[in-house]
């Protein structure tokens, strides 16, 4: 409507300019016709044989005075008539065209000024950050013929670090740069094939989503919000000191942030073309395996479907060298003993490091007495759920039998006791551990007779010598959102009356309320006590794990061997 009254407005102009710039005798056929269809200047009215008087005219709200037409030989009137000029057809379409140019920038200028108030509209909302912002690494100006690997992360914490590790010992067995990724926590991307995650990678960012962490709690979440506070992104050096394991390894990085590599690594004013990249591209989780030796080969029956032998990879002349997936304790083959130390060294550096977390694990531990057992149950997803009661009576049985030190026959006995089943209970089928078994430690000192933790335990001691064992501070790391409630813990809780887990000590985790991502806002302490948990349960005097766990087999095989200053195990 609006722009129909413009338009009108628009020809009422011209006609005004055309009426000025003719005789005053000259007429058009748009001044006498009253037709209400588009206005045509080229054609003129037939000459009437009949004189008229001069009159007085009410056109377009205005006056004026119309000569007598007059049709006569010679006449002044006729030729002045006939040698008016009619207005130009090009400029009044030039400034038609002006006119709607002016219209259209009008039309943007409001769109955006519109898009402006929309995405600040919660600015005046903001807090002043907690941690001043973090930038990327600095990276040193880096050789023209430098050449660069690259991976894409996915599922949980410690399949990324995973990953990690074997991206760490490749780079350096093929003498390029590593491309490091964020560590994603909290909701995680799973895996898919190769050109679907690295859609999900690019578009799981939070870019354009900067003010969602400055909506008010009383304002209805915008959609483009919802989710935004389930994951978050930080760097792996928050967590680890990858810089000592870079010097030890020999192997440089740069932080990646996942958008595609070509055109990250133009802020860097590096230029990698489509024809400098080789690409592995899998359809599969285990579509490739890599190997250190070319006269190895991986077994019949092993689950991967391509070996790929790095030394034939080393001598790639791409300049970057672009590989999905590397999740996999067995992903790398390797044989030769360099390769093996490069490894060692690398998996041995990724034991968590971050301050604020280790000062309230040493706090939790000194509630604990600094003398406890561990123990790590998972039972809420996948195959753990659905082996949930025989993890847990195996880990129960090592804690018992081979922890505390019960014979078979006290440990059936006290099973059978407070089991809530009648049947007879056959002995469980406890699997050596063969690749801690490789690796032996020096034996720690035996549990004392008595202990004193500075937190109330669930309920009165043992006093019988055969049960006294089990008074022993026992700290359970699950994934169980209320283990204490949870019927598969019930036999633990009426063994071990110092039972404790993470939710027993929440006012020791107040100091990691202020812990905010200065990336987007997030808060950071939720997305953490997984971390807390598996540091605090690393500190045991010994520690029993879920098997098949990645949770579990890190704290067992890095962290606690770390922590007592042993050597670490190696798998794969």
């Amino acid at each position: 409507m609006a722009v129909s009254k413009i338009l009108r407005g628009w020809r009422y102009v011209v006609w005004k300019l055309s009426a000025a710039v003719r005789p005053a005798g000259a007429l058009l056929a748009a001044d006498v016709t009253d037709s209400p269809g588009p206005r045509v200047f080229s054609c003129f009215q037939q000459p009437s044989y009949t004189f008229q008087s001069p009159s007085v005219t009410l056109e377009k709200g205005a006056y004026r005075m119309r000569a007598p037409r007059s049709t006569r030989p010679g006449s002044s009137l006729s030729q002045s008539l006939m040698s008016a000029k009619q207005p130009s057809f090009h400029s009044q379409n030039r400034k038609l065209a002006i006119l709607i140019a002016v219209l259209a920038f009008a039309s943007l200028t409001c769109f955006f000024f519109a898009y402006h108030l929309f995405t600040t509209r919660f600015a005046p909302y903001a807090q002043p950050n907690p941690h001043p912002a973090d930038a990327l690494p600095k990276v040193n100006p880096l050789a023209p013929d430098t050449k660069y690997l690259s991976y894409f992360p996915h599922s949980g914490l410690h399949n990324q670090r995973i990953a990690l590790e074997n991206a760490l010992v490749l780079a350096q067995q093929l003498n390029r740069t590593l491309l490091v990724p964020f560590l994603r926590l909290g909701k995680p991307i799973r895996y898919v094939s190769f050109e679907k995650l690295r859609h999900f990678l690019v578009l799981g960012s939070k870019t354009g989503l900067e003010h969602c962490p400055l909506v008010p709690p009383n304002v209805p979440t915008p959609d483009e919000c919802s989710g935004y506070e389930e994951w978050t992104s930080i760097p792996w050096d928050q967590l680890v000191n990858l810089h000592a394991i870079g010097e030890k390894i020999g192997v440089k990085m740069i932080q990646w942030d996942g958008s595609p590599v070509a055109q990250y690594m133009k802020s860097f004013h590096i230029d990698i073309f489509e024809a400098d990249t080789l690409t592995l591209q899998d359809f599969g989780p285990y579509d490739f395996r890599f190997l250190d030796t070319l006269d190895d080969v991986s077994p019949t029956r092993d689950k991967y479907i391509y070996s790929i032998y790095i030394p034939a990879l080393a001598q790639a002349p791409e300049r970057l060298v672009q590989i999905g997936t590397l999740f996999g304790s067995s992903r790398l083959r390797l044989r030769q003993s360099e390769s093996k130390s490069v490894r060692r060294d690398v998996r041995s550096g990724m034991a968590f490091i971050n301050p604020d977390l280790s000062r309230v694990a040493d706090t939790i531990d000194e509630a604990l007495g600094s003398v406890y057992i561990g123990a790590h149950l998972r039972i809420g997803d996948g195959q753990f759920e659905q082996r949930s009661a025989n993890n847990a009576r195996t880990i129960w049985w090592k804690l018992v039998h081979l922890v505390c030190g019960l014979d078979l026959e006290e440990t059936l006995a006290l099973e059978q006791q407070l089991s809530p089943f009648d049947e007879d209970l056959d002995l469980p089928l406890i699997q050596p551990d063969i690749p801690s078994l490789r690796v032996p430690h020096p034996p720690l000192p035996p549990l004392p007779h008595t202990f004193k933790p500075k937190t109330r335990c669930r309920a009165p001691l043992h006093t019988s010598a055969p049960l006294q064992r089990l008074n022993a501070p026992l700290y359970i790391a699950t994934d169980s959102p209320n283990p204490a409630a949870d019927p598969l813990f019930s036999i633990y809780l009426q063994t071990f009356p110092c039972i404790f887990f993470l939710s027993d000590f929440i006012s020791r985790l107040t100091p990691l309320d202020g812990l905010i991502n200065p990336y987007d806002q997030v808060a950071l302490k939720g997305f953490l006590i997984p971390v807390l948990d598996a540091m605090v349960l690393a500190r045991a005097r010994e520690v029993v794990v879920t098997d098949g766990s990645t949770f579990g087999t890190f704290v067992k095989d890095v962290l606690w061997r770390r922590h007592w200053r042993f050597e670490i195990v190696q798998r794969g």
